[in-house]
Order: structure tokens, then sequence, then C-alpha cells
């Protein structure tokens, strides 16, 4: 069942173009990568599919509701953790708990709650003015997950954590999706993106421009190998070989996937020694869409 549908999402303020045709699908019991550098339009897509902004063209829809008209029925089963957490510095961490989820009209599972609280190590007591940004941080995805929502949409929510907390927040995400629950996950930690997620989408300025699952995008990255020889290899000339290093007869390469079995049978004529192959990571998929002209990202 498809939770989450939208469809050539556009946003313009004033002349400048901020989305372009964006579409995005989620359905139930996924997790959703979303990732893309600062300004890519991350956050515009997130607050169009908040009801926070309304787009200049194209549709989308959460449970079957339009997010703009029904912004409100939808918030209902939707709990959402920005990256950068403002809370009021006279209030608890434990009192801000409890109002969050008291404003989307649920009943407060208070051994879930307090489960999330010890396992975050959080202590309600505080004012919310001595938190630190991991602590306000917490006190969101506390506040999230202590929910029993049907969506969660998550931007750049670990900013400010350990990686203890990091790895906490991560079993919470694996947790959701056990429990049939949908997530989108917006970050630029792209680890945590391939541990969690199981399709993915790139946003480059205002463009959706790779989408699939994570098995799909392997195909178009490179895989990184580790060559031992008995005989010097020469790799001149070879299609898909990229960023080769050679220590003696060990050359550390890159290969394009479909050029892969090409490259095997040419080494393999040098009489091999070692062979190591890594999978190409979500990293390296990243980095071939925003390696700008001067080898930086853009």
């Amino acid at each position: 069942m498809v939770v989450l549908h939208a469809e050539g999402l556009t946003k313009q303020f004033g002349k400048v173009q901020a989305l372009n045709g964006v579409n995005m699908e989620v359905k139930e019991g996924e997790v959703y990568g979303f990732i893309g550098p600062n300004g890519a339009g991350k956050s515009t897509t997130i607050r169009i599919l908040l009801g926070i902004l309304k787009a200049s063209s194209g549709r989308a829809s959460i449970f079957g509701k339009d997010v703009w008209r029904d912004a409100v029925d939808i918030h209902k089963r939707l709990a959402y953790v920005p990256g950068d957490v403002n809370l009021w510095s006279s209030l608890t961490g434990g009192e801000v708990i409890d109002f969050f989820t008291k404003m989307r009209g649920a009943e407060i599972d208070k051994k879930r709650k307090e489960n999330l609280i010890d396992r975050f190590q959080l202590d309600p007591t505080k004012k919310c003015g001595t938190y630190s940004k991991g602590n306000r941080q917490k006190v969101a995805l506390v506040s999230a997950f202590a929910a029993d929502a049907d969506l969660y949409i998550l931007d750049e929510p670990t900013s400010g954590l350990d990686p203890l907390m990091e790895r906490v927040f991560q079993e919470c995400v694996m947790e959701a999706k056990e429990q049939g629950k949908s997530v989108i996950l917006s970050s630029h930690i792209l680890s945590e993106v391939e541990r969690l997620c199981d399709t993915v989408g790139i946003i480059r300025q205002g463009e959706i421009i790779e989408s699939g699952t994570l098995q799909d995008l392997r195909h178009l990255t490179r895989t990184n190998l580790l060559i031992e020889t008995k005989t010097e290899l020469t790799l001149q000339g070879l299609p898909g070989i990229h960023d080769v290093q050679q220590d003696g007869n060990t050359y550390q390469l890159q290969v394009d996937t479909e050029h892969l079995d090409q490259v095997i049978q040419h080494v393999s004529q040098s009489g091999v020694v070692k062979l190591e192959s890594a999978p190409p990571t979500l990293e390296d998929l990243f980095m071939r869409h925003y390696e700008g002209e001067a080898g930086g990202v853009k």
C-alpha cells in the first residue's frame, strides 16, 4: 500500500526555482532515504509534504489525502523531527514530550515514553533552556517515537547526537519498520541511510536525479578492487577503470559495474595472487553525482 505519493512537485520563490518536478513514493513499512546537499531542495520538499508550504504545481498525498487541504487530519497519524529543534526554555523536557503527544490528540503510552527516555539517556526533569543541541534532538525523537504514528518524517534527525545515541535512533527506526510504519529519512550521514533505508532518492538542484532500491542504485556505481598479481599488470586502455593506485604488483582501483567481467578476465592473465572486491557504497554513488568540475561537491 502506498502511504505517500508526490508527482511533479514544483516550488518557486520569486524567480528562484527551488523544486522542479519532484516525484516520490513511499510504501507501507518502507524506509525511504532522501539525500542531497544543502540547498538541493530536501527541506522545501519536506515542508510541502507537511503542509507548511504550498507547491507551485504538482500534487502530493499522504494516506490518500491532499497534503495542503487535509494537513490537520494527516498530522494526526504523522510524526516529524526537524534537524534543529527549538523548545520552550521554561518547560522541562518531560513537559514538552507530553505536550507534543497531546497536540496529536493521542493518549500517552507512559511505559513506551519512559522506555525511550531511558534508552536515549535523557533527563526529563531539566528545563529545556539548559539542554544542549543533542538533548533537544532527544526530546524531539522521544516525542516522535512515543507517538503511535503511521509515518515518520525525519529531517537530519541525528544532528548533535553522539555515536551511541545514533545507534539507539537506528534501532528505533528499525522497530518502527518492523511494526509496519513508514519512514522518510533525510540525512547527510550516508552510512546511516545505507544501513536503514529500503529505497533512496537523490535530489540535486530541485530535481530527483536517481531513485530506487539500494541494489538498483549500486548498478550505477563502481566496485572497489584490490588486486595483487605475479607479473606487472597493464591496465591502460581498459574501459571502465578509475583511480588506479599501484604499489609494485599490488593495485587498488575502481571499476564500472558493467565492465567488471572484462576487467577480471584481463587481470587473470597476469596470475592473480590476491583479489578483494568491495561492493560500492551509497557514498560512492553520492559523490559520483556531486563531483564538481574542480573535483569538489557542488
